[in-house]
Order: C-alpha cells, then sequence, then structure tokens
C-alpha cells in the first residue's frame, strides 16, 4: 500500500487532499501545528496517521518524517501544502515580522518537508516517490497588496523547477499545482465579508476544494515515469487569462 504525506492537513485544500488520499486506499501521515483538527480529519480512519509538525522547525520535520517511515516503511508521496497568507499592504506597510514568517513557512517550510522526502525517497527500495508543491496562482500572477505572499509563492516556482531537475536519477517526480480560489472555510468567509460590504460586486470565480482533492489524488497516482510538471486548476471564468 502506499504511503502519502500531506503538510497543512489539518483545514481546507490540505484536510481535502488528505481525506481524499485515504478513500483511494492510500496510508496517509497528515502533518499540521493542532492535534485535535488533524485527528477530526482524519476521523479515526484506520491508515491515517496524526503527526504535529511545524513545518519551520527542522528537528520537528525531520522527527515527523521519521514517524511516517517507522509506521509505513516508506514515502510514496509528499503533497507540500502547508503555507499563510499574512496583512495584505504595499511594501513599506508591511510588518517586517509578517515578511519573515511568510518566509519560514511558505519557503523553508516548503524546503525542509521537501528535503525531508527526497532524503527518504532517495534511499528507499524501490527507490523513488513524487513530490507535489502547492505553488498557488500568485506563482504566476500576483494580486493587489501580497508582496510576502508573492514573492515566496514565485521562490516555490524555483525549487520545484530544481527539484524537478536533481530527483530524476532518483526516480523522484517533482511538480507544481497552482490553484486558484478554492472554496475553502477561510475563503467563503472572506467572500461573505466582501459581500457584505459591497452586496453590487460581482461574484468571485471559484472553484470547490472536493475539485482540488479529486486532482491531486490523480497526480498522486501518476507512474513515476509521467509527470505533470506545472497544472494551473481554477475557475473558468477566474481573470487570470486576459488581465491588462
Amino acid at each position: 500500500m502506499r504511503a502519502a504525506v500531506v503538510t497543512g492537513a489539518s483545514d481546507g485544500i490540505g484536510a481535502a487532499c488528505a481525506q481524499a488520499l485515504l478513500a483511494a486506499g492510500w496510508q496517509v501521515a497528515l502533518l499540521a501545528r493542532r492535534q485535535a483538527a488533524l485527528e477530526a480529519v482524519a476521523g479515526g480512519h484506520p491508515q491515517a496517521l496524526t503527526v504535529v509538525c511545524d513545518v519551520t522547525d527542522p528537528a520537528a520535520v525531520e522527527a515527523a518524517f521519521d514517524a511516517v517511515v517507522a509506521r509505513f516503511g516508506r514515502v510514496d508521496f509528499l503533497f507540500n501544502n502547508a503555507g499563510i497568507f499574512t496583512p495584505a499592504g504595499l511594501i513599506d506597510e508591511i510588518d517586517l515580522a509578517d515578511w519573515t514568517q511568510s518566509v519560514a513557512v511558505n519557503m523553508t517550510g516548503m524546503f525542509l518537508c521537501a528535503r525531508a522526502a527526497f532524503a527518504r525517497m532517495r534511499r528507499q527500495t524501490p527507490q523513488g516517490g513524487r513530490i507535489l508543491m502547492n505553488g498557488s496562482i500568485a506563482a504566476q500572477s500576483p494580486r493587489w497588496g501580497s508582496v510576502c505572499y508573492t514573492a515566496t509563492k514565485h521562490a516555490v516556482t524555483g525549487l520545484t523547477k530544481q527539484l524537478s531537475l536533481d530527483g530524476r536519477p532518483f526516480s523522484i517526480a517533482v511538480g507544481q499545482i497552482d490553484i486558484g480560489n478554492a472554496r475553502t472555510g477561510l475563503l467563503q468567509a472572506h467572500l461573505d465579508r466582501m459581500k457584505a460590504l459591497d452586496p453590487d460586486a460581482p461574484e468571485t470565480p471559484v472553484i470547490e476544494v472536493s475539485t482540488v482533492a479529486e486532482t491531486v489524488v490523480h497526480l498522486a497516482g501518476l507512474p513515476l515515469g509521467a509527470n505533470a510538471q506545472w497544472m494551473t486548476l481554477m475557475a473558468t471564468t477566474m481573470p487570470l487569462i486576459g488581465r491588462g
């Protein structure tokens, strides 16, 4: 049975993907900082492993992946998903603590988890595995006031490229999914607030989080000889194309 690791698995996209992988027959390690939330997502599934892990802590990440191998024997798939979005503003309005936190989670956290997965995939038998990076639409095109998120997500694309190249000799396939607005609880609350402020504002195009989860499960199941290097998954009417 194949083993997957999902970071940021306590809610939103991470939670939906972890549950979908379990439903598809994977063994799944759910990583996040809140044990109670992780247990709620796992729902007592016999093939689920919940691991409290701060992805910015190198020792915690290594311990988490050690726990995964101890339980499942190997790591076949990492959905490198954990990320944060700090308060919006122009660059001279950004609190330096928000920049530092964004870099710690969205860049260093991604690096540490990819590093841990890569190390185990390289050395396990049979060798190899797949790493899927959650880049976000912001890895391609910024939105106003999002300098921290945009810069760190562009950095994720560079990390994806490098790992994709470096993983080839070890049958490690590395790709990136850039997801548009998905109807998570957090996004829906934001949309509701915006609608209350301006009832006549046009509807924001969104996709259901279940669509994201189905896509991640499909990508996870590709044979290692095939790689979806880049995927953009968004609402058909999202205005990514045709701006300007």
